[in-house]
Protein backbone atom coordinates (compact mmCIF):
# COMPACT_ATOMS: atom_id res chain seq x y z
CA UNK A 1 0.00 0.00 0.00
CA UNK A 2 1.14 3.74 -0.75
CA UNK A 3 2.33 5.69 1.90
CA UNK A 4 -0.34 7.53 3.57
CA UNK A 5 0.39 11.11 5.14
CA UNK A 6 -1.03 12.16 8.82
CA UNK A 7 -0.92 15.38 10.11
CA UNK A 8 -1.91 16.22 13.89
CA UNK A 9 -1.60 13.61 16.02
CA UNK A 10 -3.51 14.86 18.78
CA UNK A 11 -6.60 14.13 21.03
CA UNK A 12 -8.43 12.61 18.22
CA UNK A 13 -5.52 12.39 15.52
CA UNK A 14 -2.86 10.12 17.66
CA UNK A 15 -5.92 7.26 17.61
CA UNK A 16 -6.86 7.21 14.47
CA UNK A 17 -3.49 7.18 13.03
CA UNK A 18 -2.48 4.81 15.50
CA UNK A 19 -5.51 2.34 13.67
CA UNK A 20 -4.23 3.47 10.17
CA UNK A 21 -0.80 1.75 11.30
CA UNK A 22 -2.81 -1.21 12.96
CA UNK A 23 -4.69 -1.79 9.48
CA UNK A 24 -1.00 -2.15 7.63
CA UNK A 25 -0.58 1.64 6.56
CA UNK A 26 2.92 2.57 6.18
CA UNK A 27 2.25 6.77 7.92
CA UNK A 28 4.12 9.31 7.04
CA UNK A 29 3.61 11.93 10.01
CA UNK A 30 4.49 15.25 10.48
CA UNK A 31 3.04 18.04 13.99
CA UNK A 32 4.34 20.79 15.95
CA UNK A 33 6.95 18.54 17.45
CA UNK A 34 8.88 15.38 16.97
CA UNK A 35 7.85 14.31 20.47
CA UNK A 36 4.28 14.43 19.64
CA UNK A 37 4.91 11.58 16.93
CA UNK A 38 6.97 9.42 19.74
CA UNK A 39 4.40 6.42 19.80
CA UNK A 40 3.50 6.40 15.95
CA UNK A 41 6.97 6.54 15.32
CA UNK A 42 7.87 3.55 17.69
CA UNK A 43 5.33 1.75 15.56
CA UNK A 44 7.31 2.30 12.15
CA UNK A 45 6.11 5.64 11.06
CA UNK A 46 8.55 8.15 9.00
CA UNK A 47 8.72 11.25 10.45
CA UNK A 48 8.50 14.53 7.92
CA UNK A 49 10.01 18.10 8.98
CA UNK A 50 7.45 19.70 6.96
CA UNK A 51 3.61 19.84 5.44
CA UNK A 52 5.58 20.71 2.12
CA UNK A 53 8.10 16.97 3.09
CA UNK A 54 4.93 15.32 4.10
CA UNK A 55 3.51 15.96 0.75
CA UNK A 56 6.43 15.07 -1.63
CA UNK A 57 6.45 11.68 0.03
CA UNK A 58 2.44 10.73 -0.03
CA UNK A 59 -0.60 10.29 -2.50
CA UNK A 60 -3.25 10.41 0.03
CA UNK A 61 -2.93 13.37 3.23
CA UNK A 62 -5.03 12.82 6.14
CA UNK A 63 -5.17 16.32 8.56
CA UNK A 64 -6.47 16.52 12.17
CA UNK A 65 -6.85 20.21 13.28
CA UNK A 66 -7.97 22.25 15.86
CA UNK A 67 -9.54 24.69 12.79
CA UNK A 68 -10.26 26.52 10.00
CA UNK A 69 -6.96 28.63 10.82
CA UNK A 70 -4.42 25.86 11.67
CA UNK A 71 -5.93 23.87 8.24
CA UNK A 72 -5.22 26.70 6.55
CA UNK A 73 -1.71 27.13 7.58
CA UNK A 74 -1.07 23.65 7.15
CA UNK A 75 -1.98 23.34 3.50
CA UNK A 76 -1.97 26.89 1.95
CA UNK A 77 1.72 28.40 3.08
CA UNK A 78 3.26 28.75 -0.08
CA UNK A 79 6.62 27.57 0.78
CA UNK A 80 6.41 24.77 3.61
CA UNK A 81 2.97 24.11 3.43
CA UNK A 82 0.69 21.19 1.48
CA UNK A 83 0.30 22.83 -1.67
CA UNK A 84 4.06 23.02 -2.04
CA UNK A 85 4.43 19.95 -2.13
CA UNK A 86 1.17 17.95 -3.28
CA UNK A 87 1.31 16.01 -6.71
CA UNK A 88 -1.37 16.25 -9.61
CA UNK A 89 -3.86 13.64 -8.46
CA UNK A 90 -3.08 13.39 -5.30
CA UNK A 91 -5.63 13.42 -2.11
CA UNK A 92 -6.32 15.23 1.05
CA UNK A 93 -8.82 14.60 3.76
CA UNK A 94 -9.49 17.23 5.99
CA UNK A 95 -10.71 15.57 9.12
CA UNK A 96 -10.76 18.58 10.92
CA UNK A 97 -14.29 20.20 11.98
CA UNK A 98 -13.75 23.02 9.46
CA UNK A 99 -15.72 25.75 8.18
CA UNK A 100 -17.23 25.17 4.60
CA UNK A 101 -16.53 28.10 3.58
CA UNK A 102 -12.69 27.52 4.45
CA UNK A 103 -13.33 23.71 3.10
CA UNK A 104 -14.73 25.20 -0.36
CA UNK A 105 -11.62 28.13 -0.68
CA UNK A 106 -8.83 25.45 -0.37
CA UNK A 107 -10.33 22.65 -2.68
CA UNK A 108 -10.87 25.34 -5.42
CA UNK A 109 -7.12 26.31 -4.44
CA UNK A 110 -5.69 22.82 -4.60
CA UNK A 111 -7.81 21.42 -8.00
CA UNK A 112 -5.88 24.66 -9.55
CA UNK A 113 -2.54 22.64 -9.61
CA UNK A 114 -4.67 19.06 -9.81
CA UNK A 115 -5.01 17.92 -6.55
CA UNK A 116 -8.24 17.38 -4.17
CA UNK A 117 -9.72 17.99 -1.35
CA UNK A 118 -12.78 16.19 0.49
CA UNK A 119 -14.02 17.23 3.70
CA UNK A 120 -14.02 14.58 6.29
CA UNK A 121 -15.21 15.27 9.91
CA UNK A 122 -14.81 12.79 12.18
CA UNK A 123 -17.67 12.20 14.99
CA UNK A 124 -17.10 9.69 17.90
CA UNK A 125 -14.66 11.15 20.35
CA UNK A 126 -11.26 10.05 21.65
CA UNK A 127 -13.10 6.87 22.72
CA UNK A 128 -14.04 6.26 19.04
CA UNK A 129 -10.81 7.25 17.70
CA UNK A 130 -9.48 4.70 19.54
CA UNK A 131 -11.54 1.84 19.21
CA UNK A 132 -12.21 2.67 15.29
CA UNK A 133 -16.19 3.61 16.01
CA UNK A 134 -16.24 6.89 14.36
CA UNK A 135 -18.91 8.17 12.01
CA UNK A 136 -16.86 10.44 8.91
CA UNK A 137 -18.63 12.34 6.54
CA UNK A 138 -17.32 13.68 3.64
CA UNK A 139 -17.87 16.04 1.10
CA UNK A 140 -16.30 15.73 -2.20
CA UNK A 141 -15.94 14.56 -5.83
CA UNK A 142 -17.91 10.99 -5.35
CA UNK A 143 -15.05 9.19 -7.55
CA UNK A 144 -11.93 10.32 -5.85
CA UNK A 145 -14.16 9.21 -2.51
CA UNK A 146 -14.48 5.62 -3.85
CA UNK A 147 -10.95 5.41 -5.01
CA UNK A 148 -9.75 6.14 -2.00
CA UNK A 149 -12.42 5.15 1.03
CA UNK A 150 -10.35 2.32 1.94
CA UNK A 151 -8.08 4.45 4.10
CA UNK A 152 -10.89 5.98 5.97
CA UNK A 153 -12.14 2.62 6.46
CA UNK A 154 -9.48 1.47 8.18
CA UNK A 155 -9.67 4.00 11.16
CA UNK A 156 -13.71 4.49 10.99
CA UNK A 157 -16.84 1.79 11.19
CA UNK A 158 -19.47 4.68 9.40
CA UNK A 159 -18.15 6.28 6.74
CA UNK A 160 -20.62 8.27 4.64
CA UNK A 161 -20.54 10.91 1.36
CA UNK A 162 -22.96 13.07 2.33
CA UNK A 163 -22.81 15.26 -0.60
CA UNK A 164 -20.27 17.68 -2.40
CA UNK A 165 -17.64 19.54 -0.79
CA UNK A 166 -18.44 21.03 2.00
CA UNK A 167 -21.13 18.91 2.79
CA UNK A 168 -19.23 16.92 5.47
CA UNK A 169 -18.62 20.28 7.10
CA UNK A 170 -22.09 20.72 7.09
CA UNK A 171 -23.10 17.21 8.03
CA UNK A 172 -20.84 18.14 11.30
CA UNK A 173 -21.76 21.80 12.43
CA UNK A 174 -25.45 20.67 12.38
CA UNK A 175 -24.91 17.50 14.57
CA UNK A 176 -22.77 19.27 17.24
CA UNK A 177 -24.62 22.26 17.05
CA UNK A 178 -27.49 20.56 17.74
CA UNK A 179 -26.11 18.67 20.45
CA UNK A 180 -25.19 21.95 22.29
CA UNK A 181 -28.26 23.45 21.82
CA UNK A 182 -29.92 20.00 23.53
CA UNK A 183 -27.43 19.72 26.39
CA UNK A 184 -28.32 23.47 27.43
CA UNK A 185 -31.90 22.81 27.56
CA UNK A 186 -31.40 19.46 29.39
CA UNK A 187 -29.29 21.47 31.78
CA UNK A 188 -31.78 23.89 32.07
CA UNK A 189 -34.71 21.69 32.53
CA UNK A 190 -32.72 19.31 34.91
CA UNK A 191 -31.69 22.16 37.26
CA UNK A 192 -35.07 22.91 37.74
CA UNK A 193 -35.93 19.28 38.62
CA UNK A 194 -32.91 19.16 41.18
CA UNK A 195 -34.43 22.54 42.98
CA UNK A 196 -37.97 21.61 43.12
CA UNK A 197 -36.34 18.62 45.50
CA UNK A 198 -35.87 15.48 43.25
CA UNK A 199 -32.31 13.83 43.94
CA UNK A 200 -30.61 14.27 40.82
CA UNK A 201 -29.43 10.19 40.72
CA UNK A 202 -33.45 9.30 40.77
CA UNK A 203 -34.07 12.10 38.10
CA UNK A 204 -31.83 11.03 35.67
CA UNK A 205 -32.69 7.23 36.30
CA UNK A 206 -36.67 8.03 35.97
CA UNK A 207 -36.27 10.22 32.67
CA UNK A 208 -33.72 8.26 30.70
CA UNK A 209 -36.49 5.82 30.71
CA UNK A 210 -39.39 8.07 29.16
CA UNK A 211 -39.95 8.50 25.69
CA UNK A 212 -37.71 10.82 24.52
CA UNK A 213 -34.45 8.58 26.77
CA UNK A 214 -35.50 5.87 24.84
CA UNK A 215 -35.34 7.34 21.62
CA UNK A 216 -32.16 7.93 19.33
CA UNK A 217 -32.19 11.88 19.63
CA UNK A 218 -32.32 12.36 15.49
CA UNK A 219 -34.31 9.64 14.51
CA UNK A 220 -37.16 12.17 16.32
CA UNK A 221 -36.98 14.23 13.14
CA UNK A 222 -37.90 10.88 10.65
CA UNK A 223 -41.57 10.34 11.94
CA UNK A 224 -42.92 14.29 10.99
CA UNK A 225 -40.05 17.10 10.49
CA UNK A 226 -37.95 14.89 7.62
CA UNK A 227 -41.68 14.22 5.83
CA UNK A 228 -43.06 17.19 6.38
CA UNK A 229 -46.28 15.18 8.12
CA UNK A 230 -48.50 16.82 11.41
CA UNK A 231 -51.91 14.99 10.54
CA UNK A 232 -53.11 13.05 12.12
CA UNK A 233 -51.05 13.86 15.47
CA UNK A 234 -49.47 11.18 17.36
CA UNK A 235 -49.69 13.90 20.24
CA UNK A 236 -52.09 16.90 19.53
CA UNK A 237 -49.54 20.32 20.16
CA UNK A 238 -52.40 21.75 22.37
CA UNK A 239 -51.41 19.15 24.94
CA UNK A 240 -47.58 19.51 24.31
CA UNK A 241 -48.36 23.59 24.81
CA UNK A 242 -50.16 22.72 28.53
CA UNK A 243 -47.16 20.22 28.89
CA UNK A 244 -44.16 23.00 28.07
CA UNK A 245 -46.44 25.72 29.88
CA UNK A 246 -46.41 23.52 33.16
CA UNK A 247 -42.50 23.27 32.66
CA UNK A 248 -42.22 26.48 32.31
CA UNK A 249 -44.62 27.60 35.49
CA UNK A 250 -41.99 25.23 37.70
CA UNK A 251 -39.16 27.08 36.54
CA UNK A 252 -40.71 30.40 37.68
CA UNK A 253 -42.38 28.52 41.19
CA UNK A 254 -38.72 27.88 42.05
CA UNK A 255 -36.94 30.88 40.69
CA UNK A 256 -34.87 29.46 37.82
CA UNK A 257 -34.03 31.29 34.78
CA UNK A 258 -35.75 28.83 31.66
CA UNK A 259 -34.36 30.63 28.57
CA UNK A 260 -34.33 27.54 26.03
CA UNK A 261 -37.99 26.70 27.41
CA UNK A 262 -39.70 29.74 26.82
CA UNK A 263 -38.21 30.07 23.66
CA UNK A 264 -39.84 26.89 22.80
CA UNK A 265 -42.46 28.13 24.21
CA UNK A 266 -42.78 30.80 22.35
CA UNK A 267 -42.69 28.62 19.42
CA UNK A 268 -45.14 26.30 20.20
CA UNK A 269 -48.00 29.60 21.04
CA UNK A 270 -46.86 30.81 17.74
CA UNK A 271 -48.34 27.31 15.93
CA UNK A 272 -51.39 27.69 18.15
CA UNK A 273 -52.18 31.01 16.60
CA UNK A 274 -51.66 29.79 13.62
CA UNK A 275 -54.34 27.38 14.68
CA UNK A 276 -52.54 23.99 14.68
CA UNK A 277 -53.90 23.01 18.04
CA UNK A 278 -54.73 19.44 16.90
CA UNK A 279 -52.07 19.21 14.95
CA UNK A 280 -49.36 16.87 15.54
CA UNK A 281 -46.98 18.34 18.23
CA UNK A 282 -43.97 18.65 16.26
CA UNK A 283 -45.95 21.08 13.85
CA UNK A 284 -44.29 23.94 15.33
CA UNK A 285 -41.01 22.91 13.84
CA UNK A 286 -43.10 24.08 10.52
CA UNK A 287 -41.89 27.22 11.74
CA UNK A 288 -38.57 27.24 11.12
CA UNK A 289 -38.55 25.84 7.81
CA UNK A 290 -40.70 28.94 6.93
CA UNK A 291 -38.04 31.06 8.28
CA UNK A 292 -35.41 29.00 6.40
CA UNK A 293 -36.83 29.61 3.00
CA UNK A 294 -36.97 25.68 2.66
CA UNK A 295 -39.61 22.91 2.63
CA UNK A 296 -39.29 19.38 3.71
CA UNK A 297 -40.89 16.50 1.52
CA UNK A 298 -39.08 13.18 1.75
CA UNK A 299 -40.63 10.00 1.35
CA UNK A 300 -41.91 8.38 4.52
CA UNK A 301 -40.45 5.25 3.07
CA UNK A 302 -36.85 6.62 2.57
CA UNK A 303 -36.71 7.92 5.57
CA UNK A 304 -37.25 4.66 6.94
CA UNK A 305 -34.59 2.44 5.16
CA UNK A 306 -32.11 4.91 6.59
CA UNK A 307 -33.04 4.34 10.26
CA UNK A 308 -33.26 0.48 9.16
CA UNK A 309 -29.46 0.50 8.32
CA UNK A 310 -28.81 0.46 11.74
CA UNK A 311 -27.01 -2.94 11.55
CA UNK A 312 -24.88 -2.38 8.34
Amino acid sequence: MAKVGFIGLGTMGAGMASNLQKAGRELVVHDLGRNIAEQHLAAGASWAESPKALAEQCDVILTSLPGPPEVQAVVLDPDEGLIAGMKPGSVLFDLSTNSPKVVREIHAVLAEQGAHMLDAPVSGGPAGAVSGKLAIWVGGDEAVFEANRAVLDDFGDQVKRVGEIGAGAIAKLVHNGAGYTIMAGLAELFSVGVKAGVEPLALFDAIRQGARGRSRTFDSLAGHFLINHYDPPDFALKLAHKDMSLAAELGRDQGVPMRMAHLALQEMTEALNRGWDNRDSRSFMILQQERAGIELNVDPADAKAVMARDGE
